[in-house]
């Protein structure tokens, strides 16, 4: 991303901070001020086990609402075995295989102490989750749960609960390590949680009398172990929570609905000094922002007093004075998309939560490079200011229990009486420009149309969000249509109104508003997860017949005579294809681009159609050319490879240097590339064998200019591949018109668009860019000489293709997000794998 912009938005006295800059010693080289957020590490080269990926994509969720049982809930954990290449090892700090023995220490403690297991990471790893509250009876933890169901589900009346005043627990939530090599925050609630469980002071009690306080104590410990940012799938968990394709983001998704913490902290590093949200512009215009700020900005001052009392100093320590984004940078830090673990939890009731990047890095190119002394002097800091960050919470806490749940149980009143968002202004916190007002119109509803695979997964999704979702009794009128009986309807006036919007709403072009963006800035699960969703803006619900429903209805199923057509227009169509040729089922394409499995595989279809969810019509069809199992060479991003995992493709990973180390090309029939591959680097022997594999008619499928400059450089495809603004992303109007492109949305996702012209003989136009202005929602300007930006892409080819190759500009597969978009590539990967028999 471009440099922030150091101008501050608010008034701040900076003479201290500038003294500090001018008298930081060389020796500490952490990240200086002004920040911008690291590159979201799922866009390297995929290198992920396939068993990382059956085990994301198997995973069940636990839930939290075991309420037959008070507190504590101990229990004796199996150690793990030791791992003397763990990397939290050389920083000093405590390895995996230590956490289990160290939790059942704490347990032993005494009985304020309780451990959980809250699932497992992609890595198999057991997720601890950490509770730490005064005791608790049975019926009294059945009491705080029906308090806590009654602060969502009942707002109006919580507010006016006497009851929930006097005897509600604050519910806290500390997110720990969820980038694997940010590791010092695990370290510092272990410590905290030690002196708690042994803590007799009265100030100590009170607190654990009002309070339930919960620990993930590793968020990643796949990342924990092996020093690396993202989880064994390759994925940066901190970029999720949209998507929730990870079994650890799955987690922290449930602590987030069972617990409602009404403040939260998610302790990363590193940017010295110490950097404590809240963010700068712009704000997600679907919080209830006001109460937000008021109450993470408070918290943010108090955590920073706390930092900086500890009495590091720039010139002895390396320790520059903590900052705050909102106060002290103009932009690019913003809060803007819900992919955060902060920024989600503000959904589910959250009104204080915070990013804190500890100071000191030990990290990547610094665990390699300084002494061991060093780096365990600097982890020693980091843990040091992740407690007093921690503890300062705990303050803040106590001090404001009771207004924080009153503001938790505002922010859902708001959402049941479909209230209006209250703007923030100076009254909310002193300096507020208007760069930070941020609001938006809720629709009466959204209404999604049943019967496809595409709306039962998106209504299975927001479900597990914690949206409510209602299903009609029979056919209805609503906003001026007329809708069929089944049609899910999402009342927008619940409890988590943001949440649904903020998954469902087309989103806004903020262009305009800043002139560089943290990451993501568009992601509607709306236009891209392929149901039809439509917001209905005016009307009422009274009369319509509406029943709640807990699960998605599943569509899947067989037509009981003749052949079946399987139309190949969903990620999990596509998975169903892929099972049944794996089991050696003779499968034939279709004249529209499906398939057509025979009568003689009706049982297998049925297992295909249940586990799937997918739907196998009658046809009449023959079908044309045969379909074979599907083998992909891939070098692609972790997200492009999990998602083709997810459609059942065998998928091998690839490089310049597993090429040129020696390839197997007859184990695979169609290559994809969209980074990791550069022909001109391959050896002599690895470029012949390259083309040699091309040559004898196999396929290449690419995605951006890595994959266009694959296809151009081995002949396939005469184009010139344009590159746009790398900084821009978000949700684009398409056109389609080629084969491989039939049926696909007119919707699609970029992240540094790419699209292509000088179109030589022989290629196709798929796709194009929109006329006028594509960008439907996200961040997309023009470069500074006035390229690249969305006017220029305009009319162009986005998805092009030629006898064996196609070729992307857009980003179908991106962080296994589009599900919508999904088949594009699985249609481009059959038809180029089968590019050779025509």
């Amino acid at each position: 991303m471009p440099t922030t912009r150091t101008v501050p938005a608010r008034p701040v006295l900076f003479t201290a901070l500038a003294l500090a800059l001018l008298l930081t010693p060389s020796s500490a080289n952490a990240d200086p001020k002004p920040v911008t957020r690291e590159r979201a590490g799922d866009q390297g080269l995929a290198r992920s086990p396939e068993s990382a990926a059956r085990r994301a994509l198997t995973a069940a969720t636990t839930a939290f609402t075991d309420t037959g049982r008070g507190y504590p809930r101990e229990q004796v954990l199996t150690p793990d075995p030791e791992n003397p290449a763990d990397r939290s090892i050389k920083l000093g700090l405590t390895p995996y295989h230590a956490i289990a023995p160290k939790l059942n220490a704490l347990q032993r403690l005494g009985d304020r102490v309780s451990v959980e297991v809250a699932g497992r990471s992609a890595g198999g790893h057991r997720l601890y989750l950490v509770t730490v509250t005064a005791s608790e009876t049975a019926p009294q933890t059945r009491a705080q749960e029906r308090m806590r169901e009654l602060i969502e589900n009942a707002p109006a009346t919580a507010a006016k609960s006497r009851e929930i005043k006097a005897g509600y627990k604050a519910p806290v939530f500390f997110n720990n390590n969820i980038h694997g090599n940010e590791w010092e925050g695990t370290d510092a609630s272990l410590k905290l949680i030690e002196r708690l469980a042994t803590a007799e002071d009265g100030r100590t009690k009170d607190l654990l009398a009002h309070s339930r306080l919960y620990f993930n104590i590793t968020a990643n410990p796949d990342g924990r172990i092996a020093g690396t940012r993202p989880n064994a799938n390759g994925f940066d968990l901190n970029r999720d929570f949209v998507t929730a394709s990870q079994p650890e983001t799955r987690a922290m998704r449930q602590i987030e609905i069972d617990k409602q913490p009404a403040v939260m902290l998610d302790l990363h590093g590193y940017v010295n000094g110490t950097l404590i949200e809240p963010t700068t512009p712009p704000h997600g215009e679907n919080y209830e922002y006001d109460l937000f700020l008021k109450n993470t900005y408070a918290n943010a001052l108090g955590m920073e007093a706390a930092v900086n009392g500890l009495g590091y100093t720039p010139a002895k320590d390396g320790v520059q004075p903590a900052q705050i984004p909102f106060r002290d940078q103009e932009e690019g830090w913003d809060d803007w998309p819900p992919i955060f673990t902060p920024q989600y939890a503000a959904f589910h009731g959250t009104v204080a939560a915070h990013t804190v990047e500890i100071p000191l890095a030990v990290n990547n190119s610094a665990y390699n490079s300084l002494p061991v002394e060093e780096l365990r002097r600097r982890s020693a800091i980091n843990v040091d200011v992740a407690g007093a960050a921690l503890r300062a919470t705990l303050n803040f806490v106590q001090a404001k229990r009771t207004s924080l749940i009153a503001d938790q149980i505002e922010v859902f009143r708001r959402g049941a009486a479909g209230a209006a968002q209250v703007p923030v202004s100076a009254k909310t916190v002193p300096g507020i420009g208007p760069e930070d007002v941020y609001t938006t119109e809720f629709p009466r509803a959204y209404v999604i149309p049943a019967g496809t695979t595409a709306a039962a997964r998106l209504v299975g999704h927001l479900l597990a969000n914690d949206v409510q979702v209602s299903r009609a009794t029979r056919d209805f009128r609503l906003g001026g249509r007329s809708y069929a009986k089944g049609s899910y309807v999402v009342d927008m006036r619940q409890p988590k109104r943001g949440l649904a919007n903020v998954l469902l709403a087309d989103g806004r072009d903020i262009s305009d508003k800043v002139s560089v963006m943290y990451d993501i800035s568009g992601w509607s699960l709306g236009r891209l997860w392929g149901a039809t969703v439509t917001p209905v803006t005016s009307g009422s619900l009274k009369g319509v017949p509406l029943r709640a429903v807990e699960e998605a209805t599943a569509v899947g199923r067989v037509a009981d005579h003749g052949d079946l057509r399987l139309r190949l227009s969903d990620p999990q169509e596509i998975a169903a294809l892929n099972s049944l040729l794996r089991q050696g089922v003779p499968v034939r394409r279709s004249a529209d681009g499906g398939a057509i499995v025979p009568g003689s595989a009706r049982e297998r279809a049925r297992q295909a159609a249940r586990t799937y969810d997918v739907v196998f019509d009658r046809t009449e069809e023959t079908g044309t050319t045969t379909l074979h199992r599907t083998r992909v060479a891939a070098a692609v991003t972790p997200g492009e490879l999990f998602a083709l995992r997810e459609m059942n493709f065998e998928v091998t990973p690839v490089s310049t240097a597993v090429l040129n180390a020696g390839f197997d090309w007859s184990a695979v029939d169609v290559l994809f590339v969209s980074t990791g591959l550069d022909r001109s680097a391959l050896t002599a022997d690895a470029r012949t064998a390259l083309d040699a594999f091309l040559a004898a008619g196999h396929g290449l499928v690419g995605r951006g200019s890595d994959g266009a400059a694959l296809g151009t450089a081995t002949g396939l495809l005469a184009v010139k591949a344009v590159e746009g603004n790398g900084d821009a992303n978000g949700v684009v109007r398409v056109a389609n018109s080629g084969p491989v492109m039939a049926g696909a949305p007119d919707h699609g996702f970029v992240y540094a668009p790419v699209w292509f012209t000088d179109l030589g003989p022989g290629v196709r136009v798929e796709q194009s860019y929109a006329s006028g202005d594509p960008l439907v929602s996200g961040h997309w300007r023009p470069l500074a000489d006035g390229s690249g930006g969305p006017s220029a892409a305009a009319g162009q080819a986005s998805v092009v293709s030629g006898p064996q190759a196609v070729l992307f500009g857009t980003e179908p597969l991106f962080r296994d997000h589009p599900k919508g978009e999904f088949t594009q590539v699985g249609r481009a990967l059959f038809t180029m794998a089968h590019a050779s028999s025509g």
